[in-house]
């Protein structure tokens, strides 16, 4: 399915022609998880274009817990979770909708991110709220699994813009997973309050009454 189309309304950060750097991810996923909200998800289309929004949504997995999709073996769909970090693991959700990750963690140990939203300023809230919108909206698909998150592969992670660079977990909601039937104890998701972009909310956290990411990445 083609791309949306980029943000309109904001100017490109700065640090989109950057990239989170192979050492980022060589860390537990439970530690990557919420220190890519913020990051931005990038990719450059075939025209040369970018296509850019605010990761505002993760979820951490790791092979010692039920909801790992190594948790039980290595097989060949599962391969990349088990490889390098720094690498895309894209893996297809009841049989119709990518789900994108990021390997984490060290080599032959499943670990990895799932970005379940993507903020982009200027454009409806819930664009890319949920992982399977995210992949939707970037045209992301099996193609893409075992990818390098880098630039030269058209499609990478780049730093928080200068304008997030205060983000702390005093602005993030950490709670349970979600769409999952095991493992449901772990407080293994993260998203970003202020977002109007989070796919779910936890209980009780009420909806920003406005979209701060537009206001702090206005033009």
């Amino acid at each position: 399915m083609a791309s949306s189309l980029p943000p309109k309304a904001t100017s490109i950060p700065t640090t989109t022609s950057q990239h989170l750097p192979q050492s980022f991810f060589a860390r537990p996923a439970e530690q990557v998880a919420p220190a890519l909200i913020g990051c931005l998800l990038v990719k450059r289309q075939a025209d040369g274009e970018l296509l850019w929004g605010v990761i505002v949504e993760t979820e951490a997995y790791c092979q010692s817990e039920p909801a790992c999709h190594g948790y039980r073996r290595r097989t060949p769909s599962n391969e990349t979770l088990f490889g390098e970090p720094g690498r895309f693991y894209v893996y297809v959700s009841y049989g119709i909708h990518h789900c994108v990750n990021v390997v984490t963690g060290r080599v032959d140990w499943a670990n990895g991110v799932l970005l379940r939203a993507v903020a982009f300023p200027g454009e409806l809230d819930r664009l890319a709220a949920g992982p399977a919108l995210l992949a939707r909206c970037f045209g992301i698909d099996r193609s893409h699994d075992a990818q390098l998150v880098h630039p030269d592969r058209a499609l990478w992670i780049a730093p928080r813009p200068p304008e997030l660079a205060a983000l702390d977990a005093a602005d993030l909601m950490q709670t349970s997973r979600i769409g999952i039937s095991q493992g449901q104890d772990l407080p293994w998701r993260w998203y970003w309050r202020a977002s109007r972009s989070v796919s779910k909310r936890a209980k009780g956290d009420r909806q920003p009454s406005y979209a701060e990411l537009a206001f702090l990445l206005g033009p």
